[in-house]
């Protein structure tokens, strides 16, 4: 399936022979990105003979996994870890969460890089039909943990807490005990239903704009502790119309993984940052188009942004909560780790179709940076899975 360094293709399914071509002229940055902040949502690296079925508590390789982290600071991006990139409620327990969290606090201390961790409440047994003191407890557990890692703190949002809460005044005590709590400003994070379906009614509603409405006020009420917010609603017109009511000083860190070249180049009445876990497979072009943004040349900014949109939106493709399976294969693909697995089998998430027309996008964006290892790779990947040229 293999030709030679200088011209590699491939035979896929349903395409024929595809060639190669050659990775983007990405760089690193010298010096730190001015213009936005920018997260990538990590994920995370499973032992490769750990025992990765459905309902097995998580077995880390945590020099795979730390090492990614390095990458993404390598290229300028902050880490946003502990997310749902990282598996949260998909196969990530709390103990494990709890240790990724403490070593890469020690990682971004030791290397200087940018860190932000959620805190939830998935140590809660859902089960058990948990009150809403048991839910702020298990936030206040999860906060202290990110807090001594020395990370910036981000409330995520809490399948708990959308069991139990009545009310939109329920979400507003939760919230705001929280945050007169804390010693530094934090990010809210608000998951859409397309990523965790049992969010359903979060801030107390299904009404949309009944919903944003009680965001807003919690925000507004307490926007000296609200550093800024992640939206992922996959809705451009929404968090446009969000970010312009949001108190001054309160960022927007847009987590639409569909319209983030847009969003991130913004208007004339200002742009999103960015916390996205497309950023944890397209960092190399990411970190680029934000060297070119802070030199001021936003339309190479944006060209460059959106060379990679389409990989970004086939990625997060509906079911979207399986993306994490498109950030993983990637990764392996270019060598970042020994094997394509994940924790809780969500290697299985998404079907050998689906992945073929993401190598052939990467390819596309000059996302798969040694073309011979990607192609290597991907005719052991389509091999094991019964496909022969």
């Amino acid at each position: 399936m293999t030709t030679t360094v200088s011209d590699p293709s491939i035979a896929l399914p349903g395409k024929g022979v595809h060639v190669l071509g050659e990775p983007g002229e990405w760089t690193k940055p010298s010096v730190p990105f001015t213009s936005r902040i920018v997260y990538a949502a990590a994920h995370v690296v499973p032992r490769v003979t750990a025992d990765n079925t459905p309902g097995a508590l998580a077995d880390i390789d945590w020099d795979a996994t730390l090492a990614y982290r390095r990458e993404l600071w390598s290229y300028g991006l902050g880490v946003a870890d502990a997310m749902d990139t990282a598996q949260r409620g998909m196969g990530l327990d709390w103990a494990a969460t709890a240790e990724l969290i403490r070593r890469s606090g020690a990682e971004a201390k030791r290397v200087g890089g940018l860190l932000a961790c959620g805190a939830g409440t998935d140590q809660l047994d859902l089960g058990a039909s948990p009150s809403l003191s048991e839910v702020l407890d298990a936030y206040r557990e999860q906060v202290s943990v990110v807090t001594d890692a020395g990370a910036n703190v981000i409330i995520m949002a809490s399948r708990a807490l959308a069991q139990v809460a009545s009310s939109p005044e329920d979400y507003l005590s939760v919230y705001s005990t929280l945050l007169n709590e804390v010693d530094s400003p934090v990010i809210l994070h608000w998951l859409g239903t397309m990523f965790d379906p049992a969010l359903e009614g979060y801030w107390g509603s299904v009404d949309i704009d009944a919903a944003t409405a009680t965001f807003l006020q919690l925000i507004t009420e307490h926007a000296d502790k609200v550093d800024g917010v992640k939206v992922s609603l996959l809705d451009a017109n929404h968090e446009i119309a969000l970010r312009r009511a949001l108190p001054d000083g309160v960022r927007l860190y847009t987590g639409d993984d569909f319209n983030y070249p847009e969003l991130i180049i913004g208007d004339e009445q200002g742009h999103s940052d960015a916390l996205l876990g497309i950023f944890a497979g397209i960092y190399p072009a990411a970190s680029t188009a934000l060297q070119e943004l802070d030199r001021g040349n936003s339309e190479r900014a944006e060209e460059i942004l959106r060379s990679t949109q389409e990989l970004g939106r086939h990625i997060f493709a509906a079911p979207t909560y399986y993306y994490k399976t498109g950030i993983a294969f990637l990764s392996w693909l270019n060598g970042k780790q020994s094997g394509f697995s994940m924790v809780g089998g969500l290697a299985s998430g998404r079907s050998v179709e689906h992945l073929t027309e993401l190598f052939v996008l990467a390819d596309r964006a000059g996302l798969l940076l040694d073309p011979a290892l990607a192609v290597h790779r991907m005719g052991l990947f389509l091999e094991l899975n019964g496909v022969t040229s």
